[in-house]
């Protein structure tokens, strides 16, 4: 940036100002109007107040014209800036849900294969009976239940975490074009405030020069001609003249950011809100997923519970006394 271009954190564009001519005009400017980092603004209390662009929806177009203190130092962050920290900080967010789904679908995995191992367990494998039934189909159950939880971690990152890391992978460098539109468009502003503010100390001095030599001729100090005081008002009306073209200029450049920041910053709204609904209907997804789980995980326990319910320990002693008996003639007492 030139020595001319005011910066955003020059003393000089903080105070009060606006690019007016210093005439009668200039002073009505100076109520009216005050300059903050070369963006001018509008007094409360000195023109009608001004309607939201879009009145009862809190949109982005209405509320980031300013800038704000810089929390961290002494500069200052643009309002667009804010706009798109908060673009990057959702793309970071739904980067970190994708991890937090890669991590549940790693206890998915980790899950089903503890309970196709126990599944294989040969413990209590001796029980015998209708008990025996409904112990044997508990245990084909866990690998019924594993292969539910396996598909349940397929789905999960088919469904969920894929959509959510591959939503707009060219994210960070859209929003880079964005950036770089808006500051080259305030960067203009900026230069074209300078011009305004080296305008004006030019017809300042020039009015200066016209009044000093005008004074001089009244009083007799000087021997100017009136050719010499014509000179120096045409100067001082070419200086005029060129204060109100670099303020139409300036208008201009405000006028073309403006539009854009409109523009822009219903753009940024737009994809925050779609940001929001894909996430949210991708999390719909996962409790889905997990609801039809819990189904699927019920549907094994089913036959366990069918097959307990048939348990009975006298057909099971029948069934074992048939298998092992020894003979069902009871001992008699012994005759002489």
């Amino acid at each position: 940036m030139s020595d001319v271009e005011c910066s955003f954190d020059d003393a000089s564009c903080l105070s009060p100002q606006s690019p007016g001519s210093p005439s009668p005009t200039r002073k009505q400017n100076k109520e009216t109007t005050f300059t903050i980092n070369c963006v001018t603004f509008p007094y409360a209390d000195a023109v009608p107040e001004q309607q939201l662009l879009k009145p009862s929806e809190w949109s982005y177009c209405d509320y980031f014209w300013a800038d704000k203190k810089d929390p961290q130092g002494n500069s200052t962050i643009s309002g667009f800036e804010i706009l798109l920290q908060k673009q990057l900080k959702g793309k970071q967010m739904q980067k970190e849900m994708a991890e937090f789904i890669r991590e549940r679908i790693k206890i998915e995995e980790e899950y089903a294969k503890n309970l196709s191992k126990l599944s294989q367990n040969s413990l209590a494998s001796l029980e015998e009976g209708t008990l025996g039934e409904a112990w044997s189909q508990l245990k084909k159950s866990l690998a019924d239940e594993a292969e539910v939880h396996l598909k349940f971690s397929s789905k999960l990152q088919a469904e969920v975490e894929k959509p959510l890391l591959n939503f707009r992978e060219n994210f960070k460098k859209d929003m880079k074009k964005y950036d770089h539109h808006i500051a080259d468009l305030r960067k203009q502003l900026v230069s074209r405030y300078a011009a305004v503010e080296k305008a004006r100390k030019a017809l300042t001095e020039r009015q200066k020069d016209l009044e000093m030599k005008t004074q001089q001729l009244e009083i007799k100090l000087s021997n100017k001609t009136e050719e010499e005081i014509k000179k120096a008002r045409r100067k001082s009306t070419q200086a005029g003249d060129d204060l109100m073209r670099c303020v139409d200029l300036y208008n201009q450049a405000q006028s073309k950011w403006f539009e854009e920041m409109v523009t822009t910053s219903l753009e940024l709204e737009r994809l925050e809100v779609e940001r929001v609904e894909m996430i949210r209907q991708h999390l719909c997804q996962y409790t889905q997923l997990r609801h039809e789980t819990d189904m699927f995980n019920q549907s094994t326990v089913e036959p366990v519970d069918q097959l307990l319910q048939k348990v009975d320990p006298a057909k099971d002693r029948e069934l074992w006394v048939k298998e092992h008996k020894t003979g069902d003639i009871r001992p008699v007492d012994m005759e002489i």
